[in-house]
């Protein structure tokens, strides 16, 4: 895997990411409560406090948690919550290692549908639905994976021209707009919310 993204929007971490099938996924795992440049930055700290140039997925399966959970919580802290996601990443590495020898892009390596690579992808640990629908929206849009039926398998996600997720960030601007559509989701949600909490209300007076 060798492709030019912008995820992180820092020259290194990108170039990381564009290269290393394990440090997408972690990259993508620890995207949550925290800005997504954050976030995608994280797998190149963990790799140079590891001393090392890529994450492996062997040694941060074995790696003493109590000494992994320090490694993340050195400041500047790789998350908001850096203890918790030191936890997440060994677990995402030991199911790495229990079930594709360690091999991250052996994921999506020869997999026939967008659907099967969703299953795959839900099956990981910190990976819940929709989090394995941005990934799989990512592989597809800017990795060039693309099994048959993706974009469906994707969702919302993989609406080509969409605004949705890190999957569609490929420089500041992007980032911009992915950020708007998000609020602008937010908002909706919270109108909606309320909508029906004053529906309620009124029910019971009548």
């Amino acid at each position: 895997m060798n492709v030019t993204v912008r995820l992180a929007q820092q020259p290194q971490a990108d170039e990381l990411l564009g290269r290393s099938p394990l440090a997408a996924l972690v990259g993508m795992l620890l995207d949550q409560q925290v800005p997504m440049e954050w976030a995608f930055t994280g797998p190149l700290t963990i790799a140079q406090r590891l001393g090392h140039e890529d994450l492996d997925a062997h040694e941060i399966a074995t790696y003493n948690p109590e000494e992994f959970v320090a490694l993340l919580c050195e400041k500047p802290a790789v998350h908001r919550y850096p203890a918790a996601m030191a936890k997440r990443v060994q677990q995402l590495c030991q199911f790495l290692v229990a079930q594709y020898d360690g091999d991250a892009g052996a994921l999506w390596k020869d997999v026939a549908t967008g659907r099967e690579l969703l299953s795959r992808l839900n099956a990981l640990p910190g990976f819940g639905k929709q989090k394995s629908q941005i990934f799989l929206a990512l592989l597809g849009k800017q990795y060039g994976v693309q099994p048959q039926g993706w974009r469906e398998a994707a969702g919302l996600y993989g609406e080509e021209g969409s605004f949705r997720s890190v999957a569609d960030i490929t420089g500041p601007e992007s980032l911009e707009q992915v950020r708007a559509t998000k609020q602008e989701v937010k908002r909706a949600a919270k109108e909606e919310k309320a909508a029906k909490e004053a529906q309620a209300k009124a029910k019971v007076r009548a």
